[in-house]
């Protein structure tokens, strides 16, 4: 009875010590682990105001350019009318220099065929030089004064002009905030957040929703120096993740090294290396499709070997 206990005793060591054994060794096929990231906008708004229209709710898929809410723009396009109608009112009020240089210009014109009739009578002993000299005179006077009125006019229409020139540029700036006020998505992708609703102020600068690629998924691992040359970017690798329940225990994706690291840094405390763990390693992106939409941020996958050539 004796011997029999002992063989059984020996038997639940060895079990045990096989167990130990078996839980000490670490999957060499495994060159990393980390989280799975993706392409996340978080979408603020442009302008503040009431928000009268908002089509949208956590994971629905949206098209880039998806008009999604609506500020209302009552305001801004009164706003934007009183500019036009003021530029209207500065467009009329600009001198026309043409128009009102006409009579000096007739006057000169009649005041230089009379200095040509006197000249013609001063040649034939009829007309006096006086004459000619106020005639002259008269011109010169005349030509001054018309130089003069055309460089007030001129500097009038100019400073109009400035002044239409910066209202059409204010009319410019409402009609790009009534634009901004249709709220559209950034990028195609599946809202993962939403901080608003319908009746709400928006107000520029606070966030609105936040929206994720997640048709292409980001696995970030970390990998020893040493492995550092079993990879390069653009190369083809295998990725897996842990089944949920029901499911097979792992599931296997294909993934492309989108970046490697140029700098060593010390692991992540959440991320576990093969070796080393207090170590310094490196940072490795691999780009993965999730076409079977079961990948999601945060979730865990560990990186493969690359198999043997």
């Amino acid at each position: 009875m004796k011997m029999k206990n002992e063989i059984r005793y020996g038997s639940l060591v060895l079990l045990l010590l096989l167990l130990c054994v078996g839980c000490g060794q670490e999957d060499k096929s495994v060159l990393g682990t980390g989280s799975f990231e993706a392409t996340e906008i978080l979408v603020s708004g442009e302008v503040s105001g009431k928000l009268i229209r908002w089509d949208l709710a956590e994971g629905d898929r949206l098209e880039e350019g998806a008009e999604v809410g609506l500020v209302d723009t009552v305001q801004l396009a009164l706003k934007r009318e009183a500019l036009r109608r003021s530029g209207v009112g500065v467009a009329v009020a600009s001198p026309n220099i043409e128009t009102q240089t006409a009579p000096l210009e007739a006057k000169l014109s009649d005041l230089r065929s009379q200095r040509d009739r006197v000249k013609r009578l001063l040649d034939a002993d009829v007309a006096t030089k006086k004459q000619l000299d106020d005639l002259d005179a008269g011109i010169a006077q005349l030509e001054g004064q018309l130089e003069a009125t055309r460089s007030t006019l001129s500097g009038s229409r100019g400073q109009l002009s400035a002044q239409r020139s910066a209202i059409d540029v204010q009319i410019e700036q409402v009609s790009d905030m009534i634009r901004r006020s249709v709220i559209k998505s950034p990028i195609s992708g599946t809202v993962i957040a939403n901080y608003v609703h319908p009746g709400e102020l928006a107000a520029a600068g606070h966030p609105l929703f936040r929206i994720a690629e997640l048709d292409e998924m980001t696995l970030r691992v970390y990998i020893t120096g040493e492995d550092l040359g079993l990879l390069r970017v653009g190369e083809k690798v295998k990725v897996r993740v842990d089944g949920g329940a029901g499911e097979e225990a792992t599931r296997t994706y294909d993934g492309t090294i989108s970046w490697i690291s140029p700098k060593a840094e010390f692991t992540p405390k959440s991320v576990q290396t093969r070796e080393d763990r207090a170590g310094l390693v490196y940072a490795v992106k691999v780009r993965v499709p999730n076409e079977d939409g079961q990948l999601k941020i945060g979730m865990y996958g560990e990186l493969l070997r690359p198999a043997a050539e």
